[in-house]
């Protein structure tokens, strides 16, 4: 897979969700308001950039409480590698993961008290910068259409716009339309689709179809710096 300029790489994520058969409705509003962020990255295996993606992201969740209206997402893309199978993505993704989590608590934040830190806990989400994300992981590799993105992505998207759609009446209407469009791109439904308080979403974030017995590798730690 050739090299892509950082530019062309956010470039051709944000094409990827202009696609007609993306499914994902909220991610096509996302882009139109330009609330879409995108930061580009090299190795999605390598540590090189994690603390650029920590910043970004932890900047991210200060801009979004300050305007905590859906819908808004930042995406990460990496450089590569375009070849991962689902289970070495899903690796990679929970090492990023855990290090972003990792700085976060060496900064002194606080895991955000609306979620639980439990990656088994059926209302676990990923809290970086006090503010809880739901990541949607996207490879090359991957089975589900919706997720074959040309390259290695982490799409993070703040948990706290899908309760105010749900506050506001809009969440199971977006859903569903999103359901119904994956199910046309795809041909059947997701089977790892969940609501948030059903299952713990840490099984959704890389795609790939786990079993019942899959254990997520992800531990929060208590914060040690300053907050």
């Amino acid at each position: 897979m050739a090299d892509l300029p950082a530019a062309h790489l956010g470039e051709r994520f944000l094409a990827f969700v202009r696609r007609p058969d993306f499914p994902c409705v909220g991610a096509k509003a996302a882009l139109a308001h330009g609330d879409i962020a995108v930061l580009a990255a090299r190795d999605i295996r390598s540590a090189w950039d994690d603390m650029a993606i920590y910043d970004a992201v932890a900047a991210f969740a200060a801009r979004y409480r300050r305007r905590p209206e859906p819908f808004q997402s930042l995406a990460v893309v990496f450089a590569g590698p375009g070849d991962l199978t689902e289970e070495a993505f899903e690796a990679a993704l929970w090492n990023r993961l855990q290090s972003l989590a990792d700085k976060d608590a060496f900064n002194g934040h606080l895991y955000d008290g609306r979620v639980s830190a439990d990656a088994d806990d059926p209302h676990f989400s990923l809290s970086l910068g006090e503010e809880a994300f739901f990541v949607i992981g996207l490879h090359p590799g991957a089975s589900r259409p919706a997720r074959r993105f040309e390259r290695p992505a982490l799409v993070f998207n703040p948990h706290d716009q899908f309760q105010r759609l749900r506050a506001e009446g809009r969440y199971e209407m977006l859903r569903t339309r999103i359901i119904a469009r994956d199910v046309a791109l795809a041909g059947e439904a997701n089977p790892m689709l969940a609501r948030h308080g059903e299952a713990s979403e840490a099984r959704q974030y890389s795609g790939r179809l786990v079993g019942p017995d899959w254990r997520c590798p992800f531990a929060a730690k208590a914060p040690k710096g300053p907050a």
